[in-house]
């Protein structure tokens, strides 16, 4: 046996150190947790395309009321309920400024003689839909997006406290949100607007009040999951305060929950906003938000089809685009969905 050995050749030798080094060869880069979820992420094609309906319509959103020959707010009453004309559209047949007058198909722009298009139509005052429907989607996102920032900071903070300190802390703060919880949100709603002159600012006030609730239970449990792990307890052993552990070891680590909650709570939002505009508790006229603009829209449906279906269509978009984001997001940062 010794003999067969001595005659094996030196490469063969060479071939088995090569092959135990290409063995302990890292074959991937490591990744920190963020890299991770975003490798995922696109791989969601449906993710990936909401990102960009959400980049268009937030810019358009700022974008299109100045890029609009038309101001939001003139009214002008001799171009009232006209149909969209857009230039090089209206030679396709499409968007050609053709309207139903009498039971007859007629050129709207032609019989009142506008020498100007309006890319979305006017409304019953002549006020340019392009640049309301815009400027409407601007305030119904900034009250959005508002709303979700306040019930992230209050819901985090309240669940946070309430998960790591525990015992009769947990027990009192439990008690209060029980009791809120079982209150309808619209009756407080309602009730908060009556006491309010109605505005953006009465709306985030009255969505945020009771919208908390479910980011801080999340938060709670979340919390109540990590403050006993081992690396926990090993930092408390080493002398570390409160507040340390929790922004630097709970806090890191529940980030991706409180990000996917709070991208489903952007579109509740939104939907409660046109909701309350909707049945006259929300924005109050001249003021645009999509609510407003689809209880305008929806009385003419018959007639002026156009001032109700471009708002419809954000709302739905926008709707569709959040929540299709939101189950990405919740894939990429699941650790058990990994590949």
């Amino acid at each position: 046996m010794s003999q067969e050995i001595k005659k094996l050749p030196a490469e063969s030798f060479e071939r088995v150190q090569l092959d135990s080094s290409h063995a302990e060869r890292i074959s991937k880069p490591s990744l920190s947790f963020w890299q991770d979820a975003w490798l995922r992420i696109r791989k969601n094609k449906a993710a990936i395309v909401s990102m960009f309906i959400l980049a268009f319509i937030i810019i358009m959103a700022f974008v299109g009321p100045m890029v609009s020959p038309h101001d939001a707010e003139t009214q002008t009453l001799k171009h009232a309920n006209l149909p969209p004309k857009v230039p090089g559209l209206e030679n396709l047949g499409i968007f050609d400024g053709v309207g139903n007058l009498a039971g007859k198909e007629v050129d709207l722009y032609e019989m009142k003689k506008v020498d100007t298009y309006y890319w979305f139509g006017t409304d019953g005052l002549g006020r340019d839909m392009f640049s309301r429907v815009w400027e409407g989607t601007q305030i119904s996102l900034l009250i959005a997006f508002a709303a979700a920032l306040i019930d992230m900071v209050i819901g985090v903070a309240y669940g946070g406290i309430s998960g790591y300190y525990g015992g009769r802390v947990d027990d009192i703060l439990q008690r209060i949100v029980e009791i809120l919880y079982g209150i309808p949100t619209l009756v407080v709603v309602i009730l908060m607007l009556l006491f309010m002159e109605p505005g953006i600012t009465a709306i985030i006030i009255a969505i945020t009040l009771t919208g908390w609730i479910g980011m801080s239970r999340i938060v709670r449990g979340q919390v109540l999951k990590f403050k006993n792990q081992e690396f926990v307890l090993a930092s408390r052993t080493l002398g570390a305060t409160n507040s340390r552990i929790i922004t630097k070891h709970i806090l890191p680590n529940i980030m991706g929950i409180i990000i996917i909650n709070t991208m489903f709570t952007i579109p509740s939002a939104i939907f409660f906003e046109a909701f309350l505009s909707f049945i006259g508790l929300g924005l109050q006229a001249p003021n645009a938000s999509l609510g407003t603009l689809i209880n305008d829209g929806y009385k003419l449906i018959q007639f002026q089809p156009h001032i109700l279906l471009y708002p419809s269509l954000i709302l739905s978009l926008l709707m569709i685009a959040f929540n299709l984001l939101g189950d990405g997001l919740r894939d990429a940062f699941d650790p058990k969905m990994k590949d």
